[in-house]
């Protein structure tokens, strides 16, 4: 009959760090010090952390990162993930990025040259009409429309650089039915001219005369029913 060795005492393990000797019981902590295991006990377990040693267990948790879920799931199964996130999303969705799915391509030429917003496309596709030109609105507004056209703007805006906006009377003429005097006073000179709407060669303006006192115009001619813009350009009020 074969008997059996029982062991009542274990190995000795000592602490790295005091050189003591554990007692039965006494559970160690497992540190790395330049890649070598070091066995450390419980009071010493601070002062080891102090040096530098990094725990056996610490470095076994900083493992690979686990895989993504999913990552193992076939390729159909995560076309229908995807699918099924989408539809249950808003559907209102992102207000910028609705604005920008709708937006239409910005046509800087248009904007830039036109001044504003560029010419719409009707349903039909056809290219928009051009504006209709400007339709004069009695004789008063055909006098200033030809007086506009007229070499004469050049001088107004001249003179208003240096004498600031002159009074501007627009009003039938006496001589004759078909006249309209133009009136521009200053306070140091003033001018006048002539409209003929019934010229077979097409209303034109002229100089009619021209003076330095303002009391040499009469009360008809001191209305100032239009205006002139820094080109010279007039227009009724």
């Amino acid at each position: 009959m074969s008997t059996r060795t029982i062991v009542t005492s274990q190995p000795d393990v000592a602490c790295d760090v005091c050189e003591r000797r554990l007692l039965r019981g006494e559970q160690p902590d497992i540190f790395l010090a330049a890649g070598q295991p070091r066995t450390v006990c419980e009071l010493c377990a601070p002062r080891a952390a102090h040096q530098g040693w990094k725990r056996d267990s610490e470095q076994h948790a900083l493992g690979p990162a686990p895989l993504r879920a999913g990552r193992g799931r076939s390729l159909l199964g995560r076309l229908r993930q995807a699918r099924r996130a989408g539809a249950e999303a808003p559907s209102t969705g992102s207000a910028v990025g609705a604005y920008e799915d709708d937006a239409g391509p910005y046509d800087f030429l248009d904007r830039a040259v036109a001044g504003g917003p560029a010419p719409s496309i009707d349903h039909a596709g056809a290219p928009p009409t051009p504006p209709a030109p400007l339709v004069s609105d009695g004789p008063l507004q055909q006098a200033v429309d030809a007086f506009n056209i007229s070499e004469y703007p050049r001088r107004v805006a001249s003179l208003t650089r240096s004498l600031g906006a002159p009074e501007v009377t627009v009003r039938p003429g006496e001589a004759v039915a078909s006249s309209i005097v133009i009136v521009l006073a200053w306070e140091l000179c003033w001018y006048t001219y002539e409209v003929d709407l019934d010229d077979l060669q097409g209303a034109s303006a002229r100089s009619l005369a021209q003076g330095t006192e303002l009391a040499e115009l009469g009360a008809e001619d001191r209305l100032a029913n239009a205006l002139a813009d820094e080109r010279g350009a007039l227009a009724l009020r």
